[in-house]
């Protein structure tokens, strides 16, 4: 009785940190998803374009603008499927073809689009290195992710796809920094370059200990 009380405590708690983490991710992801719409109305009446008026002139830039946030957007609110304990158990071929959509999405439009356009980001040279290394590691751990399901490694999967996730994510994190920075009065470009890092390096440390917190309770679960 106790153990099974204490196991029914043990899931009410975890069922209650994941919503604290999901409800705000969701809501934030679709809220980045209404605000990128406008942008495929193709008007130059936005402050983005209106910074890189002279970028925007360059038929590839543009392109690869619009191909990007595309990918952004769409691999956002793919990978809210992707992580869904009902999706996996009762609906799996949602995962799989969201999964194959999202991985083709990132390898083949987002990452390398990124790429190319962090050549011209805003920000110092460091911003740019950031850029770029965004677009690689993006790229490398959806491909690692997409090697190790093909390999069946499940497990070695998940993981990889939280990495790939991370990086997607960081469109929505680097906004939410942006405005809690503004409210303390930072300006405009230091905002910029500290939601920036903040948003991939604390992606990255949640990710790892996402994984982490998974493999020990995969080990213990092993275990017994």
């Amino acid at each position: 009785m106790y153990n099974s009380r204490q196991l029914t405590l043990q899931r009410s708690i975890r069922y209650f940190f994941a919503a604290l983490f999901w409800i705000p991710m969701t809501f934030f992801s679709l809220l980045l998803v209404k605000n990128t719409l406008p942008y495929f109305s193709f008007s130059q009446n936005f402050g983005f374009i209106e910074e890189r008026a002279v970028l925007f002139l360059k038929p590839v830039y543009k392109f690869s603008f619009y191909i990007h946030i595309f990918a952004g957007m769409f691999c956002i609110t793919a990978a809210l499927t992707q992580f869904s304990s009902y999706i996996l158990k009762k609906r799996k071929a949602i995962h799989i073809w969201m999964g194959k959509i999202y991985v083709l999405v990132v390898l083949v439009l987002g990452a390398p689009t990124g790429l190319y356009m962090s050549f011209f980001a805003k920000g110092s040279f460091w911003e740019r290195i950031l850029f770029m290394f965004m677009a690689m590691y993006w790229f490398y751990t959806t491909t690692k992710g997409l090697q190790t399901i093909r390999q069946k490694n499940v497990l070695a999967h998940k993981n990889w796809m939280i990495r790939s996730y991370s990086m997607a994510l960081t469109a929505v994190t680097f906004r939410v920094y942006h405005i809690f920075f503004y409210y303390f009065g930072v300006d405009h470009l230091h905002n910029y370059e500290i939601s920036l890092w903040i948003s991939v390096l604390g992606n990255m440390l949640v990710a790892e200990f996402l994984i982490f917190r998974k493999s020990k309770s995969y080990l213990k679960t092993f275990a017994h």
